[in-house]
């Protein structure tokens, strides 16, 4: 049996500095410790999940109670444990969830991971009060493994000795480190906060100027402000990841039978359902939202992956299928219109009957045009659908879409929980457009347009709604079955692309 030595970083807010102590402890463990660090984050992101990634040179995998039913949930966490240790970054406030139950919360996550947990708390202008908070984090759940603290926006030397004497004190819990503000002139910080953010959250490391730079930057903070060695020794003795009642079952055993790296979603060394197929996936600065886990579905089910760009590239390559996730085409509007030639190949693909598949950004990218500043962009033009940018979010959090009409991809009656996250909305949606039809009806969440979700128009499918595969019943599976398919009836005609 495993040990498993893991954390979860949890905050009693959003914004509290969960990414930044997330960021410092994997860089400074990778470079002090030598450690390699798998990363995982809780809750739907992407952005704060890319930077984990680049930060531990590893992909960032996805742990959510309500994206991914909890056996799932499990078996991908010790699948994907190929390291040395796992740092969990929760989100939103540790015991923050749907409901006043908080279910489907960091807190949740934890307890069933059996995680110590390492609690980081904003002290701007606190200093025994943030012990109450802390104790009140302790006993709101008993089963919650709260085993230390960190100090956050610590403005000085008296500022922090208050703070963590009374958390010592009346919480009986260590406090591992202290992080002062982020200003000019303080040791061992840099000159700026090293992650901006804009209207989605921070800066994607994609888009980052000086992405190594900023990381250096919270390894350094790392180094100087945290107990590197408590910290490990907490993970290090973490609770085994089953109890010994768990370990008798059926299930468990199965899972740590023969190579415990073994993933229970994919057992043994089957053969995927359908024959080879190459799936596109446009995978750029523009475009940069996939779960790894998606991607990895894909490879399993007899998929290779071609990687596009849609800014630096003329024309599709061959492929069978295309996936366009989420993104920022806003931010890239000028260079997504000016690449006529590619929008015009993908166009043409999509007429000879190409299966897409569009998330979110990608559902703008084949929209008619991007509004900004009163200056239509023109985008593929799929759909006649015209998108503008707003200042305050249109859509946030989670979703359950129902599978309402026949469509390449899902079955009818399906349900589906997902997530949308979006500034954009359409200006001329309307529930009847001719050739196309919306397949999802939004048990929560908004849609496209009046709770309607998923526009069709012949083998397209495009949804503000983001799905995690190992929660989405026959995601993977539409795909490659998709791909397949128009692999199958396009052998004998000339082949569309340059």
């Amino acid at each position: 049996m495993e040990k498993f030595p893991r954390l979860v970083i949890a905050g009693v807010r959003g914004g509290s500095g969960k990414t930044t102590l997330s960021l410092g402890l994997i860089t400074a463990i990778r470079s002090e410790k030598g450690l390699k660090v798998i990363p995982f984050k809780k809750g739907p992101d992407y952005i704060d999940a890319g930077w984990l990634a680049a930060a531990a040179e590893n992909p960032c995998y996805n742990l959510d109670p309500f994206l991914i039913p909890k056996e799932k949930m499990m078996d991908s966490f010790m699948s994907h444990f190929t390291g040395d240790i796992a740092v969990i970054e929760g989100n939103r406030g540790l015991y923050d969830g749907m409901d006043a139950e908080g279910s489907y919360s960091t807190a949740t996550l934890a307890k069933l991971l059996r995680s110590p947990v390492i609690l980081i708390i904003d002290c701007t202008k606190m200093t025994k009060t943030a012990a109450a908070v802390v104790l009140g984090c302790m006993n709101l759940d008993r089963e919650v493994s709260i085993k230390g603290v960190v100090l956050n926006h610590v403005s000085g030397g008296r500022h922090e000795s208050v703070a963590r004497s009374s958390i010592e004190r009346y919480c009986s819990l260590p406090v591992l480190g202290a992080i002062p503000r982020w200003e000019k002139g303080t040791p061992g910080i840099a000159r700026e906060a090293p992650f901006p953010e804009r209207h989605m959250g921070l800066t994607p490391y994609q888009e980052h100027p000086e992405t190594d730079k900023a990381l250096s930057s919270v390894r350094d903070m790392a180094k100087r402000h945290l107990d590197l060695d408590r910290i490990l020794e907490i993970a290090q003795n973490a609770e085994p990841l089953f109890s010994v009642k768990d370990r008798g079952s059926p299930k468990i055993r199965e899972l740590f039978g023969g190579n415990s790296k073994d993933s229970a979603l994919n057992p043994g060394n089957t053969e995927p359902p359908f024959p080879s197929v190459r799936i596109g996936v446009i995978r750029d600065s523009a475009f940069q939202f996939y779960y790894p886990e998606n991607l990895e579905e894909l490879k399993k089910g007899g998929a290779e992956l071609i990687e596009i760009s849609s800014i630096g590239e003329k024309c599709l390559p061959d492929i069978d299928a295309l996936y366009i996730g989420g993104g920022f085409p806003e931010t890239h509007a000028i260079a997504l219109s000016e690449n006529i030639q590619f929008r015009s190949s993908l166009r043409s693909a999509i007429m000879e009957g190409l299966p897409v598949y569009a998330e979110c950004g990608g559902l703008m990218f084949l929209g008619k045009g991007l509004m900004l500043k009163g200056r239509l962009y023109p985008m593929t033009g799929i759909f006649p659908l015209v998108f503008s940018l707003e200042e305050r979010p249109q859509a946030h959090g989670y979703t359950i879409a129902e599978v309402i009409r026949e469509n390449p991809f899902y079955a009818e009656g399906t349900i589906l929980r997902g997530h949308e996250f979006h500034y954009s909305r359409p200006l001329n949606a309307s529930e009847e457009i001719n050739g196309f039809y919306y397949a999802f009806k939004m048990k929560r969440g908004q849609g496209i347009h009046r709770k309607m979700d998923g526009i069709c128009f012949r083998n397209v499918f495009a949804t503000y709604t983001h799905l995690h595969a190992y929660g989405a019943e026959g995601w993977a599976e539409g795909m490659v079955r998709c791909a397949a398919q128009y692999k199958r009836e396009r052998q004998k005609k000339p082949p569309y692309f340059c």
